[in-house]
């Protein structure tokens, strides 16, 4: 009699899906997705589309889109090969850059195959390396809350189901079931952080405390419900002081609580992110402002934050006059 089959914790990790029926799967490749795609072809039979990214980036992408064709054949479930190119802008990295247009090409493709979500294959070692990233910059609380198991973007609901799972428990799973996937030789690469994280530090954080998948992730879903709670209190702060926010009405706030909707502000009207040095320059300027005549001029993000009468104003560089 054959033991107990790993594949159970991934098929019980969709069981607490309710997604709308059919359904994309974000397929690589690679162990993590391959699991996920198995799991999902048998949760929903003949309700799945496997959609792969081929961004031409490495000499093996033909191999692994090979792979999938075989793979996808096999389970008798639709693929999609979604080729996309992604260029860097200036100050974005190349892996932002690629992230980004994976997610633009997967929304569309969902829409235009009107699916109800797109899953996608990461796991709890990949939360642990996405948490430790966020302490190594000092991150804030959206920072440690980590990756969300849902989210939209594109209009297009997106799925985590893995996060509480391995990798190991998914790999070990398709090597008994003998499902081939692809290795990318990108993922062994020490000079990228995330690959020294993922070679160095798992294995030291494993023999130290064996647990500690459940306890960062724990830490993580705690960190989301501080910046949820955050976000409530930012979505009252701004109405009471206005957009855009009025000076007086912000000197009211506590500094906290000026911080956090001015966050909020700058974020959700503006698209712009300050640093946590130009906050507090903020917070010392607002402060100060107790004549008519004060100016405040502060660089945030791409633009800059001014004072225009008794409200704040964002100039982005694209509005200043040439």
């Amino acid at each position: 009699m054959s033991g107990p089959n790993p594949a159970l914790p991934a098929l019980a990790a969709l069981d607490s899906l309710d997604p709308v029926l059919p359904v994309g799967v974000a397929y690589s490749g690679g162990a993590d997705s391959t699991a996920l795609l198995l799991a999902a072809a048998q949760r929903w039979p003949g309700q799945v589309t496997a959609l792969h990214i081929h961004h031409g980036l490495q000499a093996a992408a033909d191999d692994f889109a090979r792979v999938c064709e075989e793979t996808c054949a096999r389970l008798k479930v639709p693929l999609q090969v979604l080729r996309v190119q992604a260029g860097n802008a200036a100050g974005q990295s190349p892996e932002d850059a690629a992230r980004l247009a994976r997610y633009a090409a997967l929304a569309q493709a969902a829409s235009e195959k009107k699916l109800g979500a797109v899953l996608l294959g990461q796991h709890a070692d990949d939360q642990v390396e996405t948490l430790l990233l966020a302490l190594s910059r000092g991150a804030g609380l959206p920072g440690l809350a980590s990756m969300a198991a849902s989210f939209e973007r594109g209009g297009v609901r997106f799925l985590r189901p893995l996060l509480q799972l391995p990798a190991a428990a998914l790999r070990a799973w398709l090597v008994e079931q003998n499902v081939p996937f692809v290795d990318d030789p990108t993922n062994t690469d020490e000079r990228y952080t995330r690959n020294r994280i993922r070679a160095r530090l798992l294995p030291a954080l494993a023999e130290s405390f064996p647990q500690f998948r459940e306890t960062f992730a724990r830490s993580a879903q705690h960190a989301a419900q501080a910046q949820a709670l955050l976000a409530e209190v930012a979505r009252e702060d701004l109405a009471r002081v206005g957009t855009p926010p009025a000076i007086t009405a912000l000197q009211a706030l506590s500094a906290p609580r000026q911080a956090n909707v001015l966050r909020h502000w700058l974020l959700e009207s503006h698209g712009a992110t300050p640093s946590a040095a130009q906050l507090e320059q903020l917070l010392s300027q607002i402060a100060a402002c107790t004549t008519r005549g004060h100016r405040i001029h502060l660089k945030v993000a791409t633009g800059h934050v001014t004072r225009a009468g008794a409200t704040l104003r964002y100039e982005a560089a694209a509005d200043k006059p040439a």
